[in-house]
């Protein structure tokens, strides 16, 4: 994305996208997750990979998610962005993710969480003057988001924060 459709892209997020209920993405299977769906529940996105250390937090955002099915979803957003740690095709990375951790959240298609041609969900996530919450940068694979009952982002927690750790899980009581 150059500069001028990134400008363009810009403008259309503040004309679109108020809250993360705004968004519609691609599903890894191919169709589509439509974000306000979840309305009333809380939102964990990730961004995921692989081939990454972090990679056994499948595990734990699995668990997080069967246990907390009436209030929270989880959704993974794969992303090649660091290192090439997703270098599969989304039906390797649906797989993958099946036989390996026993994934049921929804997982989107993968797509880029950084640079020039981040997707506009990630340009919301990052940039205070979309989220209301605060500017941030993308760290690594398994960065996490909480979005809270109204759509709004109310926490962000490192790659290295364990999905089961007591922060998210408190975060996730309020």
């Amino acid at each position: 994305m150059g500069i001028l459709s990134f400008l363009f892209a810009s403008k259309e997020l503040d004309a679109q996208f108020k809250s993360v209920y705004d968004f519609k993405v691609e599903s890894l299977d191919g169709g589509t997750i439509d974000l306000s769906k979840y309305k009333g529940k809380k939102i964990l996105i990730v961004n995921t990979a692989s081939k990454c250390g972090f990679t056994p937090q499948y595990k734990g955002l699995e668990e997080l998610y069967e246990k907390n099915k009436g209030n929270l979803v989880v959704i993974g957003f794969p992303s090649n962005n660091f290192l090439f740690q997703e270098p599969g095709k989304n039906a390797d990375i649906k797989t993958f993710c099946q036989r390996n951790y026993g994934v049921t959240f929804p997982m989107a298609a993968k797509i880029s969480v950084k640079g020039k041609d981040m997707h506009p969900l990630y340009v919301f996530l990052t940039q205070k003057k979309y989220n209301g919450f605060s500017d941030n940068s993308v760290k690594w694979n398994f960065q996490k988001y909480l979005i809270n009952e109204q759509g709004k982002l109310v926490a962000v927690f490192s790659p290295n924060t364990d999905p089961l750790s007591e922060e998210i899980l408190n975060a996730i009581k309020k």
